[in-house]
């Protein structure tokens, strides 16, 4: 959820102040872009070299840097951020924000900023029970920010309540679970197959193709991004996907088709993208076979197919994506799956296209929906390709 994300983080007096290192870390680990906002009195708690350190960016801490003649410009770091959050937030600085007033570099940012706004509130219970604070709070969320809830605990004075601010690994869920509810898939399951399947011959051999697997990790993590809960149902690859999906490994043809029948009938979209083998041997030997002979015969059976039996499966609620490459009469092949299998989408790619196919990192695809219309994408990164199919899924599901 935050991964590219620009992200303001500003930080308070308080002894919670120490936790904002984890934070910040955390973000980082999340693969979003840090930079962190220091008040005068949370230099006292922990010090800029260490923020910018984890950060990787320079902290801020004053509008103007005597010593460098560096001016902070407060309306271009609002402008940049996709989130801000202040962790710790000090009742000091929550009524600042709740009043308009703007006497630091914080605040000033704060005021300038037109992206989702986060509190993790840390201060003492009875700082924290003050009626003023609670009006401030109010005020807070009245104006649209959201307030990460302190914790009940042992605090800085010795009185035991709450006023301690939420870990960082709270504040982390806090957030994208708010982000993900505003996600067009939020709360939908996904089911998505990837790479090859192998099909033994023997302990050692196995006929299966040259399919890596990056177009379906691609699109489970575009789904992923999108809200979706996303299964990811794959053959052998080397391919990892880089946001949270459930993944099911699986080898044979037999095994997806399986992992398939369980997993589609709770999902509200399918998308097959895995090659799966057409043939298997008819006879699998349990010993290496040797090299004995000059010609070695293999007789092969048909596998079930996947994809005909989800579309048998399918209902009117579901929707179903299939992919065909081809090497000749690609669009007619292409409509024949898509009417045959009782597809939603068919997404044709063809081995004819320079940078298209295996093992490549771009794609070049034509997609067709159940109404036959056909709209034709230029070569591009399977991660833009993954967004240009998940475009037409949307559409879809919205529907």
């Amino acid at each position: 959820m935050l991964r590219n994300k620009n992200i303001i983080l500003g930080v308070c007096g308080s002894i919670a102040a120490y936790k904002s290192a984890i934070l910040v870390r955390l973000l980082i680990k999340a693969g979003a872009n840090v930079k962190v906002i220091l008040t005068a009195d949370a230099a006292n708690f922990i010090t800029p070299l260490t923020l910018a350190t984890l950060s990787k960016n320079p902290v801020y801490t004053k509008y103007f840097e005597e010593e460098t003649g560096v001016w902070s410009n407060h309306v271009e770091l609002g402008l940049w951020a996709d989130y801000m959050i202040i962790a710790p937030a000090s009742a000091n600085t929550i009524g600042k924000m709740a009043n308009g007033l703007c006497d630091n570099l914080l605040s000033a940012v704060y005021l300038s900023a037109k992206c989702p706004v986060f509190c993790a509130p840390a201060m003492d219970l009875d700082m924290w029970k003050h009626e003023s604070t609670r009006a401030n709070v109010q005020k807070l969320q009245e104006f649209g920010n959201m307030i990460v809830s302190p914790n009940s605990g042992e605090l800085a004075s010795g009185l035991h309540g709450e006023g301690r601010m939420a870990e960082p690994e709270e504040i982390i869920e806090f957030i994208t679970g708010i982000i993900k509810k505003g996600l067009p898939l939020a709360g939908e399951k996904v089911m998505v197959t990837a790479g090859p399947t192998y099909e033994p011959i023997d302990p050692v051999r196995f006929v299966g193709n040259h399919s890596s697997g990056k177009m379906g990790f691609a699109l489970a993590d575009e789904l992923a991004r999108l809200g979706a809960e996303v299964t990811l149902i794959s053959g052998p690859t080397v391919e990892k996907s880089t946001l949270q999906v459930n993944r099911i490994d699986v080898v044979t043809a037999a095994e997806m088709l399986e992992a398939c029948k369980k997993i589609f009938p709770q999902s509200s979209i399918g998308v097959m993208s895995a090659a799966v083998a057409d043939y298997t041997p008819a006879e699998v030997s349990s010993q290496k076979i040797k090299k004995k002979n000059e010609e070695f015969s293999v007789t092969l059976k048909k596998t079930t197919d996947i994809l005909l039996t989800l579309g048998q499966l399918k209902t009117p609620q579901q929707i179903l994506v299939g992919f065909a490459l081809e090497t000749n009469n690609e669009e007619e092949n292409a409509v024949y799956k898509l009417r045959k299998k009782n597809l939603d989408l068919i997404v044709l790619n063809s081995l004819q296209d320079k940078g298209a196919g295996f093992k490549k990192d771009t794609n070049k695809i034509t997609i067709f929906n159940r109404a036959e219309e056909k709209t034709t994408y230029e070569l591009k990164s399977k991660a833009e390709v993954a967004k240009d199919i998940c475009t037409e899924i949307l559409k879809l599901f919205k529907a």
